[in-house]
C-alpha cells in the first residue's frame, strides 16, 4: 500500500511564510528519501499558519526540488477558479515535470466568505459549489486528449491528461467521484465522520472510467510520532490549539506545543476537537504501528496520505521519517 503526505506548508509563531516555504522544501526532499508516493499541498486562504494559498505555484517549486515522487494538489478549491485557467496551470505543471503532477478537487472555498468574495469568482453558482460537478467535467475535458474541433481549447493543457482526484468529508464527493470512475480522497484528518459511510457509498457505486477500472480510495491521517508516547503526545498539543483557535474564529499561526493541554483548552473545545481529529496516530514507534495498523485494518483504503501540523520542523521531520519505516513494514 502506497504512503503519500499531505502539506500545508505552516507558519509556526516565532517564524515567517518564507521560512515555511524553504521547511516545506525541505521536508518535501526527505519525504522522496523516505520512499512516500505523493507530495499533496492544499489550498487555504486568509489563514496566516498557512504558507500554500498560491498552490500550483507552489507545486511548481517542489517539483523542481525532487526528481521522483508524485507532487500535487490536495487540493484546489475549485469553486475559487475559473476550470480553465486550473486546466492551464496543471497542463504547464505537467508539460514541465512529465506524469508526476496531482490534481486533487474540492467542492469547499477554504476560507471564510468574505475571503471568497476577494477571490473574486462572486457569490452564485460557482462560487457555492452548486456547479462543482459540471467544473470537474469541464475541467478533465481541458486536459483531455486533443480534439481540434473544439471551440475552446487550453493551451498548455490539453493531452496532458493530468490524473484528478476527488476530496471530500461528505457522502456527495464520494457519490461524484463514483460517478464519474474517479480516485476519491476522504478527509479523515478533521472530519472523520462520514468517513466509513463515504468509503461504502464511494466502492458500492462506481462506475468503472477511462482513469479507473475500479475504485481507488485514500484515507487522511494525522500522524504525530517521536521517541516517546510523552513526547507524542505533547506534539500535539500544537495541532490541537490551533484547530481550536481556527473553530473559535481566531486563525493564527501555528503554535508551540505546551505541557498539558487541558490547562489550555476548556473541556467542551477540547472534547470537539478530539473528536474532529481522532483518525490519529500519536506516541512512540511502537504505539503509532499499533494505531497505524488499528486504522488501516479498520478501513481498508488503498493508500493512506498521512498529515501533522508540528511547530518545530526538526520533530515534524522526525515524525515523518517514524511513520514511513512503520507502514513500509506493514
Amino acid at each position: 500500500m502506497r504512503y503519500s503526505l499531505l502539506d500545508l506548508a505552516p507558519v509556526p509563531e516565532g517564524s515567517d511564510i518564507a521560512q515555511a516555504l524553504k521547511n516545506s522544501t525541505e521536508l518535501a526532499r526527505h519525504a522522496e528519501a523516505l520512499g512516500f508516493h505523493r507530495y499533496w499541498l492544499a489550498e487555504h486562504h486568509n489563514m496566516p499558519g498557512i504558507a500554500s494559498a498560491a498552490t500550483a505555484v507552489l507545486i511548481g517549486h517542489i517539483a523542481s526540488q525532487t526528481s521522483t515522487m508524485r507532487i500535487g494538489a490536495g487540493g484546489i478549491m475549485l469553486p475559487n477558479h475559473a476550470p480553465y485557467m486550473v486546466a492551464e496551470a496543471f497542463g504547464t505543471l505537467a508539460s514541465l515535470y512529465g506524469d508526476r503532477i496531482d490534481l486533487g478537487l474540492g467542492r469547499a472555498p477554504g476560507t471564510d466568505m468574505q475571503t471568497a468574495r476577494a477571490l473574486r469568482r462572486g457569490m452564485g453558482a460557482a462560487a457555492s459549489g452548486d456547479s462543482f460537478p459540471q467544473d470537474v467535467i469541464d475541467l478533465i475535458g481541458f486536459m483531455a486528449p486533443e480534439d481540434p474541433q473544439a471551440p475552446v481549447r487550453a493551451f498548455p493543457g490539453q493531452g496532458t491528461n493530468v490524473p484528478v482526484w476527488i476530496l471530500g468529508s461528505s457522502l456527495y464527493g464520494a457519490q461524484l467521484a463514483a460517478h464519474l470512475g474517479l480516485p476519491y480522497a476522504f478527509a479523515s484528518h478533521f472530519a472523520p465522520q462520514a468517513l466509513e459511510e463515504a468509503l461504502e457509498v464511494y466502492r458500492r457505486s462506481f462506475q468503472p472510467s477511462v482513469f479507473l477500472d475500479k475504485p481507488h480510495a485514500m484515507m487522511a491521517i494525522n500522524v504525530f510520532a517521536a521517541d516517546t508516547d510523552a513526547e507524542g503526545v505533547r506534539l500535539r498539543t500544537t495541532m490541537q490549539q490551533a484547530f481550536a483557535r481556527l473553530r473559535l474564529g481566531r486563525p493564527g499561526k501555528l503554535p508551540p506545543p505546551v505541557d498539558d493541554i487541558n490547562d489550555h483548552l476548556q473541556p467542551h473545545v477540547l472534547a470537539g476537537v478530539n473528536e474532529a481529529l481522532r483518525i490519529t496516530a500519536v506516541g512512540s514507534p511502537d504505539t503509532v504501528r499499533s494505531q497505524l495498523s488499528e486504522i488501516i485494518g479498520k478501513h481498508q483504503p488503498d493508500e493512506v496520505i498521512l498529515t501533522g501540523q508540528i511547530h518545530d520542523h526538526k520533530a515534524r521531520m522526525r515524525s515523518f521519517e517514524i511513520a514511513a519505516g512503520i507502514l513500509k513494514d506493514l
